[in-house]
C-alpha cells in the first residue's frame, strides 16, 4: 500500500496517535487488548494482524479509510 498512511510496520502506539477513531478499527477486530498491554503497543500492525489471525489487508484497508476519502 504505497501511500498509505497506515502500513504493515506502522506500531500500534503510533497507530492510536494517527487518528482518534483507530481505537474503534481495533474494537471492531476485537483487539482491545492494545490498551492494557505496553508490549502490545509496541507491536507492529502486521504483528498484531498475525497473533489476532486478522487478514492483514482488511485491517490496513480499515484503518487507511479512516483518511482516505470515499468516492
Amino acid at each position: 500500500m504505497p501511500g498509505a498512511m497506515f502500513q504493515p510496520d506502522t506500531v500500534v502506539a503510533a497507530a492510536l496517535e494517527m487518528h482518534p477513531k483507530v481505537r474503534w478499527v481495533f474494537a471492531a477486530y476485537h483487539l482491545s487488548g492494545c490498551s492494557g498491554c505496553g508490549q502490545a503497543l509496541e507491536e507492529t500492525l502486521a504483528q498484531v494482524a498475525d497473533g489476532y489471525r486478522i487478514p492483514l489487508a482488511d485491517l490496513l484497508g480499515d484503518l487507511n479509510a479512516l483518511v482516505t476519502p470515499s468516492l
